[in-house]
């Protein structure tokens, strides 16, 4: 089983939004039992609260449904309960290491590695264009599944 933790700051808009498109991906796929997806955030400002309603709305859009996820803090302990913790921006990154004091098994990479342009998923939050985020997400996830399907 592949366990993947998607991080973000807040963990309500991108990193939620890739979890949950993981899933549907990997699902339609007929491979869901073959992987382990969840998201958290580095920050605990937004611990506890709801998918924001802008990652909501597509993910409603698209009959993704969301219920029942609150933001989560990641901890330090995950680092050996995933096999890819994988981030949305430099300062994902930059958290992340901060909170698993270093990065041995080369286990934290950011979304969009796993494109032709590289470069950080657009935060929604502070820019309100979900729908780019949307395309970011779409295109890292199909990128990060084709990456994991040619290791086998």
């Amino acid at each position: 089983m592949v366990k993947i933790m998607f991080v973000c700051l807040g963990n309500i808009c991108r990193s939620p939004m890739a979890e949950f498109i993981m899933r549907d991906l990997v699902t339609k796929k007929g491979e869901a039992d073959s992987f382990y997806i969840r998201s958290s955030a580095t920050g605990t400002w937004e611990n506890g609260n709801p998918v924001h309603y802008g990652t909501k709305k597509i993910l409603d859009r698209l009959n993704i449904s969301c219920v029942g996820k609150y933001s989560e803090l990641l901890r330090k302990s995950d680092y050996d309960k995933f096999d890819y913790f994988i981030g949305m921006d430099e300062y994902n990154r930059r958290d992340m290491l901060r909170i698993f004091g270093s990065d041995p098994q080369n286990k934290i990479s950011l979304l969009l590695d796993y494109t032709k342009t590289p470069r950080a998923v657009k935060d929604p939050y502070y820019t309100g264009d979900f729908e780019s985020t949307y395309q970011d997400v779409v295109n890292g996830t199909q990128g990060l599944y084709e990456h994991l399907k040619s290791k086998n």
